[in-house]
Parts: structure tokens; sequence; C-alpha cells
């Protein structure tokens, strides 16, 4: 029965995602084929194959993070707060996949990194949760000793955390993605649930505007929000699951 609710569940999500974003798909194929033929026939010293190797090779410069600005490109993600961003972001198995090792060296590194870094990464998750769930209850307890309550300490202590944990991890960090990225707050919401959920898709990604200069502190400060968020959000989680089992 779990299985087929499980699979249920996932075929529901499947048909509602194909049902939004298919027609967009679609209509942006059309319109990236319609470009490239016009284009073709406007400069028509311009041949089909050479036009494919130059799009082939801007879009494999653009996942190895080199982007063109006028007769120069931009460097910049595998300096030291990109590598070091990179490397929570792999430890924490997120992997926005936007940014991998190229090289055989690199990528046998990573194996190793995340290996030892995985195991790691869990345990501080796993502590720093523990911190939040004694302060939640030594807050209760104080409660419970200051106004005799019993129940209800326990139930408005966590009702502040669950709170206090939504305003910091996923109702204000958008507004400071808004004014770093320039992303809507839509778009920094849905970003800031993506990455404390370790989904990582990689469609959005902080710091990799090469037309925006970023503070120094910016990515470690998005690193410690990341850390603590996911060990907020595993606990929400958490409770998520005592609920449905």
């Amino acid at each position: 029965v779990l299985l087929a609710v499980y699979v249920g569940y996932v075929g529901m999500g499947a048909a509602v995602l194909q049902a939004l974003e298919r027609p967009v798909e679609v209509r942006m194929a059309q319109r990236l084929l319609q470009e490239r033929l016009e284009l073709l026939a406007n400069h028509t010293c311009l041949q089909g194959p050479n036009l494919q190797r130059l799009i082939e090779g801007i879009i494999q410069a653009y996942k190895s993070g080199i982007t063109l600005q006028g007769n120069t490109t931009s460097l910049g993600r595998w300096d030291y707060s990109g590598s070091f961003f990179f490397s929570i972001s792999a430890i924490t198995t997120i992997g926005y996949g936007n940014l991998s090792p190229s090289t055989a060296v690199g990528r046998i590194f990573c194996i190793m990194f995340a290996l030892f870094g995985i195991p790691l990464n869990l345990i501080l998750l796993n502590e720093i949760g523990q911190l939040m769930l004694l302060g939640v209850q030594h807050c209760a307890h104080r409660l419970e000793e200051v106004f005799h309550w019993q129940n209800k300490a326990s139930l408005l202590m966590k009702t502040c955390a669950l709170v206090t944990g939504l305003l910091l991890f996923l109702l204000l960090p958008p507004l400071l993605f808004s004014d770093k990225e320039g992303w809507s707050y839509e778009e920094g919401f849905y970003y800031s649930f993506i990455t404390l959920s370790t989904i990582g898709f990689g469609d959005y990604v902080i710091g990799m505007n090469p037309d925006r200069t970023y503070p120094r502190w910016y990515k470690n400060v998005i690193s410690l929000w990341i850390l603590f968020g996911m060990a907020w959000l595993a606990l929400v989680i958490k409770f998520c699951i005592n609920l449905l089992e």
C-alpha cells in the first residue's frame, strides 16, 4: 500500500509538471529554431555547421564557468571563494550541477573528498540539530517553571522555533538574494528551499552572475546559512515523517 501511494504521488507530480512546463518547453524550442533560421537567412556568410560548432563551444564554456564579456572572458568560479562554495555544495549533497571538476585528478580528489566529507557533514548537522532541540527544550522547561505551564510551554516553544526558522532560513534570505543577485522574491524563496532541502537543481546558484560584483563575505555567510538551515529543515522534515508514519 505504501509503495502504491508513493508511485501514485510521484505520478501525480509528473502529470502536473508536464501540464505546467511542457507547453513552455515547446514554445522555447520553436523560438530557438526560428531565431537560428533567421540568423542564417540574414547573414548568408554564416554556415550552418560552423554556427553549430560555435553554439556548442559557448555552451561548453558556460558549463565551465566562462562567459564572454566583449572581447574578454569572465573567470572566477574556481577562485578560492568559488571553490569553497563548491566544496560545501559537494559534501552537503546539494550538487547544483552548474559546476564540476573537468580534470581527471580533480574528479578523483572530489570522490575522496566527498567520501569523508559527507559523513563529517552529517555528523555536524546532527550536532547542530541536537543543539537546536536542546535550546527549545530548555526554553520550554524555563517557561514551565516560571509560568507553571505544562503542555502549553512545549507547544509554544516549538511554534516559536518553527516561525523563527521560517524567517531566518526561508522568508528573509530571498530579500538578500534580490539585492545581490537581482532575483525576484519568488525566485529567492524557490532557491532557498531547493538548496536547504539538498534537491539542488542548479537553475539558480548564488554568486555566478559575471555582471555583478559580490562582497567577499557573501558566499561565506551563505555557506553558514546552508549549514544551519539544513539542520533546521531536517528537524521539520523529521517532524513531517513522524506525522506520516
